[in-house]
């Protein structure tokens, strides 16, 4: 059924669906190239009140005829169907499932865990590993043989490896007067890495070469969930948090970073799309007087929040473990040691976001594109 500004669609099961006509004829399939997809056209290009003449269906689509126009449009059925204004998200990438209560999880049991043989041959299982961990936003491998440069080896399978001022790697063990406090036997409180870089590193992958006995558990803590929780507890303060730009600087000898974002950073429709969170890296703020007892006390509560146990996964990576977290979104951190009793070496890199979430898109397209 066609009205000039409307085409409505009723579909087998009874629903209907509507699509704008300014829509339609800015969604021509032959203003598209027919190798790459690209448009042909820019919305310049296209009337700026188009009205449907006439709507017919024939052979599994919608041929429209256009006033003013000699040109049609024809639009498949099933297209139509998968761009419906109602439509629920398609794309499992962009499906989040949160978790608050890390206490009560274990890592190995309530996240993916599979081997990296498994995820290198079987393509199916490395979907869905994928998908878990930009769902999940954490994910562990087994097995990667416990030496420096196999951490390069695994990442093509996951995403592409980010070089920043550390080189295409980073060593996490302790050193003699640390330029970082990870190169320490401190105990580091959850935190999100490098807010002070441009673009912040999208994910982060920790390889465990040696392991401590005592103390040196990996800590993680879902970020989305816990601002969820500030925004239930204090909603004040979450906007307070989420509308307040914070400095965040790194120096060394051969560094100089420097970004400002908000701790909590919202999408255009006020949805949490990523936490920044490193009080080790925070800069003096330049905020006037009279509002900084209302910020600080945002800050704290948040940060209070972090450093509640029940809030917190806590889990000791054996060598030759490598887990992969969404540094966006989740929190780490670690307890504790000693590395004049018990060594403790892990080898790090950052992969780009949207490599990762390419790698589990394509490689679902090409599953779907295999016959059965």
């Amino acid at each position: 059924m066609a009205a000039p500004e409307t085409l409505t669609v009723e579909w087998a099961d009874g629903a209907r669906s509507e699509y704008s006509s300014l829509w339609l004829r800015d969604n021509v399939p032959e203003d598209r190239d027919a190798y790459s997809g690209q448009r042909l056209v820019d919305i310049a290009d296209v009337p700026a009140s188009p009205r449907i003449r006439s709507a017919v269906r024939e052979d599994g689509a919608v041929r429209i005829d256009w006033d003013g126009e000699v040109r049609t449009a024809s639009f498949k059925l099933q297209w139509l169907r998968a761009h419906r204004p109602e439509a629920p998200v398609q794309r499992p990438e962009l499906q989040v499932r949160t978790w608050l209560e890390g206490q009560r999880l274990d890592a190995r049991r309530d996240f993916a865990w599979t081997s990296v043989a498994t995820l290198s041959a079987v393509p199916s299982a490395r979907l869905t590993w994928l998908t878990r961990l930009v769902q999940d936003g954490l994910a562990f491998l087994e097995e990667v043989p416990a030496r420096e440069g196999a951490i390069l080896e695994v990442m093509p399978l996951i995403g592409r490896v980010l070089e920043t001022n550390y080189g295409l790697t980073f060593d996490v063990r302790s050193v003699a007067q640390p330029e970082n406090l990870a190169y320490s036997d401190l105990g580091l409180g959850l935190h999100t890495d490098n807010p002070y870089r441009e673009p912040v590193p999208g994910f982060q992958a920790l390889h465990a070469l040696v392991t401590s006995n005592e103390g040196g558990e990996s800590l993680f803590a879902d970020g989305f969930a816990l601002a969820a929780q500030l925004h239930s507890e204090a909603p004040d303060d979450f906007a307070l948090l989420a509308g307040t730009t914070v400095p965040f600087l790194y120096r060394s000898q051969d560094a100089e970073l420097y970004a400002e974002r908000p701790l909590i950073q919202l999408s255009t429709t006020g949805v949490v799309r990523a936490v920044h969170y490193n009080s080790r890296s925070i800069a003096p703020l330049s905020i006037a007087p009279a509002a900084a007892a209302r910020f600080y006390a945002a800050y704290r509560r948040f940060a209070s929040l972090l450093r509640e146990p029940r809030y917190q996964l806590h889990t000791r990576l054996g060598a030759g473990t490598l887990v992969v977290f969404d540094n966006q979104r989740i929190l780490h951190g670690r307890t504790a040691f000693s590395s004049a009793r018990f060594a403790r070496h892990l080898r790090g890199c950052y992969l780009s976001r949207d490599s990762v979430y390419s790698q589990s898109a394509l490689l679902r397209r090409r599953l779907a594109e295999v016959p059965a």
